[in-house]
């Protein structure tokens, strides 16, 4: 699993992730924002599925 999210990019995926659980932690959007996770795994791993999918590449290194 080669990565494919780049730093900047990373970056944006920690703070929406983190915005999303913490709005649906606090009860001002539903449940579904707990869904934050997800971008938080992509960060912390480095791999987007659907990235991989449709060919892109946002990571300089390979």
């Amino acid at each position: 699993m080669n990565k494919n999210v780049g730093g900047i990019d990373r970056i944006a995926r920690i703070v929406i992730g983190l915005v999303l659980i913490v709005l649906a932690a606090t009860h001002v959007i539903p449940p579904w924002g707990w869904l934050g996770v997800i971008p938080l795994l992509t960060a912390a791993i480095g791999w987007c599925p659907a990235y991989t999918l449709f060919g892109f590449n946002s990571c300089k290194a390979r």
